[in-house]
């Protein structure tokens, strides 16, 4: 009794960008122990597209053998202790998959599974972590430090409010964050600060989200997709987006927009950057009520008008000001000056008739 030889397998990487594991033996090769961290030699993926930039490539085992053996020929069976050690991993797996989750390599999926508060016992070595379509009102920041290899996070329509500070301090490996459909406030600079290797931030459908900071984003250089969209944001500085390097993608739509002077210089940034603003034509102005529903390049001009060649109320007001002060000063200062002129005529007035008076004694005195 013999076996078909095993001809070398050829080992090779998936695609930049992708992780698999798994190895496919072609026909007449013996099945044997294998690396399955790595990929081999006629290996088939399944792809699933979680994002644009962000690819999971994941590969199924499977072994084919000639279609029909000889009496002569055997196939060499498999090492006890692959077998052993294959059944104890996937037995681990198991058993550390959070309750009412679902996990694969490096993968928890917690989706719609109407969870109220942050999964117990996920692996530490998870790398993509969904928990969208939950209750979760709360993210324990300890219990996400433990998870240091996470580069993925789904948490869109849960219940996060307003206390996510310091929250993701512990995962700076952190890639891709989804905290859209949630009830955010605000974004301060501790919100998101700690996060260096941030790419991707949605934040989108807050519709209580009122306030980003200037500098809230002044750590996330590496940030190059972020979405504001339909929340209650009535102002953003422009420093908070143009100190953004690597920043390509910002969406803006259907938010409470106030055109004002004061956002005039945010609008002549979004004319003149080349970053791409998805849903143009919902990015308008809500107040003031001339304003109202008019595009953003189109208002830039009215407001360039408006706030470079017209006076407002408060423009007079200050200018009657500047010139009472003008006037006040002036009269204080011909006021000064004619006290010190009458204070030196008195000195002068004073000093000559001390002088004859002097000259009247010696006079005397000679006679």
């Amino acid at each position: 009794m013999h076996a078909f030889p095993a001809p070398p397998l050829g080992r090779k990487r998936c695609p930049l960008g992708q992780r698999g594991h798994g190895t496919v033996l072609e026909a007449g090769q013996l099945l044997q122990a294998v690396d399955i961290t790595e990929v081999s030699a006629g290996t088939e993926c399944d792809m699933e597209t979680l994002q644009p930039s962000f690819h999971t490539c994941q590969c199924r085992n499977r072994a084919r053998f000639p279609a029909r053996h000889s009496a002569k020929e055997s196939v060499e069976p498999q090492p006890l202790s692959l077998v052993f050690l294959l059944g104890m991993g996937m037995a681990s797996e198991r058993i550390n998959c959070p309750s009412r989750c679902s996990c694969q390599y490096l993968e928890v999926n917690c989706t719609g599974q109407q969870l109220q508060e942050f999964p117990a016992a996920i692996p530490l070595d998870t790398r993509q972590l969904i928990l969208a379509a939950n209750n979760i009102s709360y993210l324990p920041a300890v219990e996400l430090s433990f998870l240091a290899d996470l580069v993925y996070l789904d948490c869109r329509k849960n219940l996060l409010g307003d206390d996510l500070d310091f929250t993701f301090i512990g995962v700076a490996k952190l890639v891709y964050l989804d905290l859209s459909f949630n009830n955010l406030t605000q974004v301060t600079f501790s919100t998101f600060s700690h996060l260096l290797s941030l790419v991707v931030l949605k934040i989108s459908d807050n519709p209580n989200l009122v306030a980003i900071e200037k500098d809230a984003f002044a750590n996330n250089t590496w940030l190059r997709h972020l979405d504001v969209s339909r929340t209650g944001l009535k102002f953003l500085d422009t420093s908070t987006v143009r100190d953004l390097p690597n920043l390509r993608f910002l969406g803006l739509s259907d938010n409470l927009w106030h055109c004002n002077c004061s956002f005039l210089d945010f609008i002549t940034w979004m004319t003149e950057s080349n970053v791409l603003f998805p849903d143009a034509d919902n990015i308008t102005c809500y107040t003031p009520e001339g304003l109202r529903a008019l595009k953003m390049p189109a208002v830039e001009t009215q407001l360039h008008f408006n706030c470079l060649t017209r006076l407002y109320k408060q423009d007079y007001i200050f200018l009657c000001l500047i010139g009472f002060c003008i006037f006040f000063a002036g009269t204080v200062a011909a006021w000064l000056a004619g006290v010190c002129a009458v204070v030196y005529a008195v000195h002068t007035s004073k000093g000559e008739e001390e002088e004859e008076e002097e000259e009247e004694e010696e006079d005397d005195t000679v006679t």
